[in-house]
């Protein structure tokens, strides 16, 4: 991964063992994660993990409402932020 980092340019910055909160919001979700889905299951296949994970995925982004979100889904705030950038982007376009 180094190698491939360097040569792409790329800076990687770990976060430093034993202070989960330089990424609160990573370590919230690896988590949730981990205890709803990965240790809530015993995974014979790949094809039954990605069936799993996919549907747990669906379920949190489309369904679920999220503190750090406003007690909104990920889905809602998207379509919200969407309808926000349209409403600009019109706005400028009238403004030339």
């Amino acid at each position: 991964m180094d190698l491939w980092a360097y040569q792409k340019g790329v800076r990687i910055a770990f976060s430093r063992p034993g202070k989960p909160t330089d990424n609160a919001f990573v370590e919230s979700f690896n988590g949730t994660f981990r205890a709803e889905c990965l240790d809530a299951h015993w995974f014979t296949t790949l094809t039954e993990t990605q069936h799993i994970v996919e549907t747990w995925r669906t379920e949190y982004n489309e369904s679920r409402p999220h503190r750090a979100l406003g007690e909104k889904t990920p889905n809602e705030l998207g379509y919200k932020q969407q309808k926000t950038r349209r409403r600009v982007g019109k706005k400028n376009r009238s403004d030339q």
